[in-house]
């Protein structure tokens, strides 16, 4: 890689640190970059940006390598605070943290500066290896463009903190300059790394929840920009009335915790937008919250076409595959039969809780090891 120009994106966290100690310790001396995003009116918030700036400036100051803060924060409001409200306001459960990956940190930062650079290194928990595409045994035939080699996104050894899931949107040409230097790690090593190295993260605790809220709660911005609808809640099996909701957009399907409601558990388990209505069911995990068969559409794929990938074998059994729809450390064994057009039903081999329409599918090989890419729940 010493004949590469790379630039590592900073985010003031111990991972992206240890990837910079890790170039170092090369021989490389890559530029470094804090990408600033945030809510809109951002001075209304306590956002954590200014501690993770001071971070990453001290860990970029102790190799001797620039830091530059590029502003994307009207590019985040505009794409992704955009699409997370849109979708939230449409009863769907959408993922900020996917189309932050695909809009900002490998897109709108690569043309402010990226595009000056042969990779861009993140702290991604995520891996790549590449094939020569004449020795691959699939059946690598698109004639838009001629395909030398093939680079996969592959999965992180540590199953707690894989992040190929929120990877799994990205373009084929983003991943071609994506460089994971800790995505072989784990977690514990990692901060073993940063202890070792005096780093000034070494101690911080990794960020929960969505990457542009800092310290601000997710209800609490929602409220910001959509507001209350006061609604009914209602028992599914009985039709009851048995409570009021505050607005159908700040609850998920699958939601046990924070309804409010006495005599529980309860679970959310299905939303009329229409007539801003919740049904919940009663009882620890029910199967009315459980689905094993559903359609996912506008498949992404990262690397190749599945046809591509399953092409020797028959399409109308379908592929069998793994999937996750929600980050967690399990990969669900499944089969994907092909409905045409981006479209595919998701044969679950067990039920599976939670389903929500909006989520990504996210599909890898049968061993869990290659992301094929992903696709968004329909109902």
């Amino acid at each position: 890689m010493k004949d590469k120009k790379i630039a590592v994106l900073l985010s003031g966290g111990v991972d992206s640190s240890v990837v910079l100690y890790e170039l170092v310790r090369q021989g490389l001396k890559p530029d470094c970059f804090y990408i600033k995003i945030g809510p809109e009116e951002e001075e209304e918030w306590d956002c954590s940006s200014e501690e993770d700036l001071e971070m990453a400036t001290a860990v970029a100051h102790k190799y001797g390598c620039r830091l530059e803060v590029i502003d994307c924060h009207r590019e985040y409001w505009d794409q992704v605070t955009r699409y997370t409200m849109e979708k939230v306001k449409a009863g769907l459960t959408p993922n900020p943290d996917v189309m932050c990956n695909r809009l900002i940190k490998f897109g709108a930062f690569h043309e402010k500066r990226g595009h000056d650079y042969d990779l861009i290194a993140t702290g991604h928990y995520a891996q790549t290896e590449e094939e020569d595409a004449q020795r691959s045994t699939f059946n690598v035939q698109r004639s838009t463009f001629n395909v030398q080699r093939i680079k996969w996104l592959t999965t992180s050894p540590d199953p707690v903190k894989d992040q190929t899931d929120f990877l799994a949107q990205i373009y084929d040409w983003q991943l071609e300059k994506a460089l994971f230097p800790i995505g072989h790690m784990m977690k514990e090593e990692v901060r073993q790394i940063a202890e070792r190295e005096h780093l000034a993260p070494a101690h911080r605790r990794d960020s929960q929840g969505i990457c542009f809220l800092g310290k601000i709660n997710y209800n609490d911005y929602l409220r910001r920009y959509l507001g209350e609808q006061p609604g009914d809640v209602i028992e599914l099996e009985t039709g009851k009335r048995i409570g009021q909701h505050r607005g159908h957009w700040f609850h998920t399907i699958g939601q046990r915790k924070g309804m409010g409601l006495g005599g529980g558990p309860w679970f959310v388990v299905r939303k009329d937008i229409d007539r801003n209505i919740i049904y919940v069911s009663h009882g620890y995990d029910p199967q009315t919250a459980y689905k094993q068969t559903f359609p996912i559409r506008d498949f992404h794929a990262l690397t190749l076409p599945l046809e591509d990938i399953f092409g020797g074998e028959d399409q109308t059994a379908g592929y069998d595959v793994t999937i996750k729809i929600r980050h967690t450390p399990e990969y669900l064994p499944a089969r994907l039969e092909p409905m045409g057009n981006g479209q595919y039903t998701v044969h679950a081999q067990t039920p599976i809780h939670g389903v929500a329409p909006g989520q990504f599918c996210v599909v890898y090989d049968n061993r869990h090891h290659r992301c094929y890419g992903s696709g968004e729940i329909t109902m």
